[in-house]
């Protein structure tokens, strides 16, 4: 199996960063909300907190979630721009059997999120 370069960079990106800063980037881009949501919490401000120096870490299972959704945008915003990116982390996804990525990445499926993200980046939706 062959990673993508703009997979492969994405994950080593997202491997240096903090998990506060993944989570200021992540609510930059998606928005507080979405990325609450994506990380399994049913408080849509908790987020914010995650991203203060003095704030509560995310549980383990939410950092996991938010580490995926972080090296997913990366590789999607990096060849499609930003616009893009947010569409493709919300819309019905055919790679993901019709959900978005946000359901994805809320319920772990980390391989076929990067599959998605993949074929989004190297033009895999087309016949």
């Amino acid at each position: 199996m062959s990673i993508s370069n703009d997979v492969g960079a994405a994950h080593s990106g997202t491997a240096r960063l903090g998990i506060r800063e993944i989570v200021r980037q992540l609510n930059s881009s998606l928005g507080a909300t979405l990325v609450a949501t994506l990380a399994g919490s049913k408080d849509p401000k908790i987020s914010y907190r995650w991203a203060r120096s003095s704030g509560p870490e995310p549980r383990p299972g939410a950092q996991a979630r938010l580490q995926l959704a972080h090296r997913a945008w990366t590789a999607v915003s990096g060849v499609e721009g930003e616009h893009v990116a947010r569409l493709w982390f919300v819309g019905a996804n055919p790679w993901l059997d019709e959900t978005s990525p946000i359901e994805a990445i809320k319920d772990m499926r980390a391989k076929d999120v990067m599959a998605a993200a993949t074929a989004m980046t190297e033009d895999g939706f087309g016949g």
